[in-house]
């Protein structure tokens, strides 16, 4: 039976070195998503309401420009990831790039996408937060670790 597993994907070191553990510790039968939570910031790039403060009006254009390229950098990220993996003699056809639009909440979103998409296990790149940040605020992994079920979770160093 084929393994359906998820890889949480950001541009980061992190994700990569999750992606570099998929290729080198799990069989080339294996499906594959590599999935990326995009913020939703077109809205925030049309909003044209005459109530915003003159600061943002000035400063929309500067900031949807860095959301475009920050896009066009995930993508990138996602197919050199994607390269990897086939490179490493998964099947073309077995690793897909999946972009998301934040629905939830990265976390929430990767945890639905987790459980709704029949996958046996989720793959994700620890961040490297101290303790007490880590604790005070959460991240995604840890968010991720919890708040699957049914699905195992693998956080990669």
């Amino acid at each position: 039976m084929t393994k359906k597993i998820l890889v949480a994907f950001d541009d980061s070191e992190n994700a990569m070195r999750a992606v570099n553990f998929v290729g080198a510790h799990f069989t080339c039968d294996c499906e594959v998503t590599l999935l990326n939570v995009l913020p939703d910031t077109e809205i925030l790039c049309a909003m044209q309401s005459p109530e915003l403060t003159p600061y943002f009006l000035e400063q929309q254009a500067y900031f949807c420009n860095l959301e475009i390229k920050k896009k066009e950098i995930v993508e990138r990220a996602l197919k050199e990831a994607r390269s990897h993996l086939i490179g490493c003699g998964f099947k073309d056809q077995k690793v897909v790039i999946q972009l998301n639009k934040r629905d939830q909440g990265i976390a929430r979103d990767i945890i639905k996408a987790a459980t709704t998409g029949g996958y046996d296990l989720v793959v994700l790149g620890r961040k490297g937060m101290s303790g007490i940040k880590d604790f005070i605020l959460g991240s995604v992994a840890q968010k991720v670790l919890h708040g699957v079920k049914g699905v195992s979770v693998l956080l990669v160093e």
